[in-house]
């Protein structure tokens, strides 16, 4: 796992249960009956029952796979499932250095990064151990207001879809915002020709100042 930074080990602790099932019986060919013809003989034994183990997952872990799978699936990650109670447990848990687990489900990076128990599978604690490549193109544009009110020019911004997060701050420059665009519709022209056209047309903007990365990558969850 340690030579693939997008393979993630989860380990789950399922329940073991002996129930019992119903098996149909045998049908077999009677004494002086022609082969082509069958009937099943009708003795105790014809219903025939079967102890069997069946492992399951209580709800909870079984959510936290699904949820687990669905944020590893959109940030391009790849998680094994492995369950303890077939596996053999002391083996795993050695191995794998989680002897000091108390809980289960447990996700284990190839960093040894680690989430333990149920409460822990959020989508913002999932997305911090998968951190991955943003496709949108996301810029920051610095803006110096002259007075007004802030309220009218911060209802102004959050008007504009492209805008994603505001910062009001204290120095050279007073507001910080965080924009974002579609992945392939947008490129550094077309960031700078909203800033210019869109976000400088607010009558209180006095100036602009817009960095746009090259390439980034986020811990964020992906909406």
């Amino acid at each position: 796992m340690a030579d693939d930074p997008r393979r993630l080990r989860l380990y789950v602790q399922s329940k073991k249960a002996v129930t019992t099932f119903y098996r149909a019986p045998t049908a077999s060919t009677a004494p002086g009956i022609g082969p082509n013809v069958s009937t099943s003989l009708a003795t105790t034994d014809a219903a025939v029952t079967s102890d069997s183990p069946v492992h399951f997952l209580s709800d909870d872990q079984a959510r936290c796979v699904a949820v687990a799978e669905e944020v590893a699936h959109e940030r391009g990650y790849h998680i094994e499932v492995i369950d303890i109670e077939k596996v053999g447990r002391l083996e795993r848990l050695v191995t794998e250095h989680l002897r000091s687990v108390s809980s289960f489900p447990v996700l284990l990076t190839p960093r040894g990064q680690r989430l333990e128990g149920v409460a822990e599978f959020t989508g913002p604690k999932l997305a911090e151990l998968m951190p991955t490549e943003l496709k949108a193109v996301r810029a920051f544009t610095y803006l110096k207001v002259h007075g007004g009110d802030l309220d009218r020019i911060r209802q102004t911004l959050e008007t504009f879809p492209e805008v994603r997060e505001l910062h009001f701050l204290t120095g050279d420059w007073d507001v910080l915002v965080v924009l974002e665009f579609p992945a392939g519709g947008a490129n550094k022209r077309a960031v700078l020709d909203f800033v210019t056209e869109r976000i400088r047309g607010i009558s209180e903007v006095l100036d602009t100042s817009t960095v746009v990365p090259e390439y980034t990558v986020t811990k964020f969850p992906i909406y």
